[in-house]
């Protein structure tokens, strides 16, 4: 795969970008739509596809474990240890992991807004709250991975997975210490994120966060959705945006590489990494 820069927008695309620009420029308020691609210029993992799943995983590789297999709760019960050794992994580098500049960019924009902002996410990182989005802006549709819940969901709670820390081997992919349990029944703890064939999520906490969602978006005027990195795979993030955009409540800015496309009627389309395709409307909207 070749470093060199990608070539500069064509008569077309500055076409786009100025009729995004103006979208955003005429809105009251502001939804931000992110799906795991927002988060690629931060240096996170998409896990687009077995391969790319497997490139970041390679113990999962070797045994054959795709991503499906590995975010369910069925691991959890067959080889717990394997099970919070990829979860653990992934809480460490969401941990580490720092924003890239495009955030701040979406909250500035957001905060200069009359009707304000809100984020309506499937990341479970907690990107959004690193770069200083309050959590009563947030829709975090999947859960987030710096909760835990009982893996037997013994009581409908959750609680701040701040105290573990977790070791993992990068050979084997495997938990060295002990991994969290449960304060009420000592069963094994699990992140509170919605998995696959996942009956026992804890879903109180994105329940209450997407009720202060719609209450905001009822009143919140005319709406510019910039939704960046949201693939076709797990179409939630999508979905939700060309839903509120067919309904007349929103027009949508889409910024994704690879599956730009969207009706006109609802929106414009970009195809740029979100970084770039953030900064290229910075530039254009004075910062």
């Amino acid at each position: 795969m070749s470093d060199a820069a990608p070539p500069p927008p064509g008569p077309d695309a500055e076409m786009l970008l100025d009729r995004a620009a103006s979208v955003i420029e005429a809105a009251d308020a502001l939804l931000i739509a992110a799906g795991a691609g927002i988060g690629v210029d931060s240096g996170l993992p998409d896990f687009r596809g077995s391969q790319g799943f497997w490139r970041a995983y390679p113990a999962l590789a070797r045994a054959r474990i795709d991503f499906e297999a590995a975010a369910s709760p069925e691991l959890f019960r067959t080889d717990p240890t394997l099970a919070w050794g990829f979860y653990g992994h992934r809480l460490k580098l969401y941990r580490e992991t720092v924003p890239h500049e495009g955030f701040a960019q979406l909250l500035a924009w957001a905060g200069a807004k009359p009707g304000g902002g809100f984020v309506n996410t499937s990341n479970v990182d907690g990107q959004f709250q690193k770069a200083g989005f309050e959590a009563s802006q947030m829709c975090e549709v999947h859960g987030s991975i710096q909760r835990l819940q009982c893996s037997e969901a013994c009581r409908s709670e959750y609680w701040p997975a701040d105290e573990f820390l977790p070791v993992v081997d990068e050979e084997s992919g495997r938990l060295l210490n002990a991994p969290p349990i449960c304060p009420r029944c000592g069963a094994l703890a699990r992140p509170n994120i919605l998995m696959f064939g996942d009956w026992q999520w804890v879903a109180g906490r994105t329940e209450l966060q997407c009720l202060r969602r719609d209450q905001w978006l009822a009143q919140a005027g005319k709406i510019a959705i910039i939704e960046v990195g949201a693939g076709i795979h797990l179409p939630t993030i999508r979905s939700f945006t060309e839903r509120l955009c067919r309904l007349g409540k929103a027009q949508a800015v889409r910024i994704n590489p690879r599956q730009p496309e969207i009706s006109p009627r609802l929106g414009v389309g970009l195809r740029m990494s979100g970084l770039a395709g953030l900064q290229a409307l910075a530039a254009r909207l004075g910062g």
